[in-house]
């Protein structure tokens, strides 16, 4: 009995001492980040802005690796599906993480326990915009038109199972309306449907909404954020309406499940100096990307729960069935 317990104590022991010697080495080849959207995008360039410095700053270089489709799914799924040595991280979406669970009946990865958080990146407010010839000048407005008329207001969404498609569901129920979805598989023709006129309202993310009100083309009522966005201070927070409003995209960082928690805290170390250097943070929010740094390997898991169970609440009242 005392040689197998002397024996499981050395083998502990060697186990322990091979995570902490590759985390001292780590990193000594490239790093993968996966993104689970086409290259060009926002996303996508977000990432390669990121990986860029977290790679310089890490001694070694960060591979961009782009695994669109499926509703986030085939990139997401490849990253739980990696090896846990620190060398393959998830540039996570918000429905990577937190919508898919509620909306698919099965999913080929485990959003809960897949994944290691490592840190926050950054946040993505979404304004709710109409075309000018709608009078609507905020929210109120919107729905007391909808009201005065039912059925006269269409909204190009994502999809009913997507983020603008949920959020148009939920905003029909909290104001008592009911505004037409007109569902897009490429959003850019519902934002061009929109500019056009076909269509009345749409929700964009700050970085695509930007050059239509630039151009007078489109016109902010309000934004999903909980408090104002830096830059658009006339644009209404939706909370100011329905308090306790709060959805946003947002991106984090996550490793496979089982990487050593030395490299996880080496890399939300990295992954925080990175987003509070002054570059990054301007050029991040030039494009409507807003970050006060990682936070905490901690701090990110609560934020991914707490945002599980707010998507969850919402999935549940508009009556949304897993498909």
């Amino acid at each position: 009995m005392m040689f197998r317990a002397l024996t499981m104590l050395v083998l502990l022991g060697a186990i322990v001492g091979d995570a902490q010697a590759q985390a001292q080495t780590w990193p000594d080849r490239p790093i993968r980040f996966i993104v689970t959207q086409a290259a060009g995008g926002t996303p996508d360039i977000i990432a390669r802005l990121i990986g860029e410095k977290f790679g310089k700053a890490l001694g070694q270089q960060v591979v961009v690796e782009n695994r669109p489709g499926g509703g986030n799914v085939i990139g997401a799924q490849a990253a739980a599906r990696s090896a846990p040595d620190g060398y393959t991280f998830l540039f996570a979406t918000a429905a990577a993480l937190v919508t898919n669970p509620h909306t698919f009946k099965t999913l080929p990865y485990d959003a809960e326990k897949d994944f290691a958080p490592v840190g926050t990146i950054a946040r993505v407010p979404f304004f709710v915009m109409a075309h000018p010839s709608i009078e609507a000048k905020n929210l109120p407005e919107l729905i007391a038109l909808e009201k005065a008329k039912p059925g006269s207001l269409s909204v190009a969404t994502d999809g009913q199972r997507n983020f603008s498609g949920m959020l148009t569901a939920w905003l029909s129920k909290l104001g008592g309306v009911n505004l037409t979805q007109v569902p897009y598989t490429a959003m850019p023709q519902g934002i061009q449907d929109t500019v056009a006129g076909r269509v009345q309202v749409v929700m964009l993310a700050v970085p695509s909404a930007a050059p239509f009100m630039q151009r007078g083309q489109l016109r902010a009522l309000a934004t999903s954020s909980a408090s104002k966005v830096p830059g658009f201070d006339q644009v209404t927070p939706i909370a100011e309406t329905y308090p306790g409003f709060d959805f946003i995209g947002w991106f984090v960082l996550v490793a496979p499940a089982g990487t050593p928690a030395d490299i996880i805290e080496k890399a939300n170390r990295t992954l925080d100096e990175v987003l509070k250097d002054p570059e990054v943070k301007e050029r991040m929010q030039k494009v409507g990307f807003y970050s006060d740094g990682a936070g905490t390997p901690q701090s990110t898991a609560a934020y991914i729960r707490d945002q599980y169970n707010a998507w969850g609440k919402v999935v549940k009242e508009i009556g949304l069935q897993k498909e």
